[in-house]
């Protein structure tokens, strides 16, 4: 008996042929490569050394109108 005659045998083949195309393009052949890896790692330093940094405090800024304003009064 030929087993690609039957037709639930040819069903679950194609499942298995369409398995196999998903977790090869979700997992890749060979992953990654070296290059791309080192360029995430890089931006993630990158990314999280600027969070480290320390930053001057914000200056308040003064409304020009209430400035005048006040001294008009006093």
């Amino acid at each position: 008996m030929n087993p690609y005659l039957n037709e639930d045998v040819m069903w679950e083949r194609l499942k298995d042929v369409q398995r196999e195309m998903e977790n090869s393009r979700l997992y890749g052949a060979h992953g990654p490569s070296l290059l791309t890896v080192l360029r995430r790692l890089g931006a993630r330093v990158w990314w999280l050394a600027g969070l480290a940094t320390r930053r001057p405090p914000r200056k308040r800024w003064v409304d020009v109108d209430e400035e005048s304003a006040t001294s008009e009064v006093a």
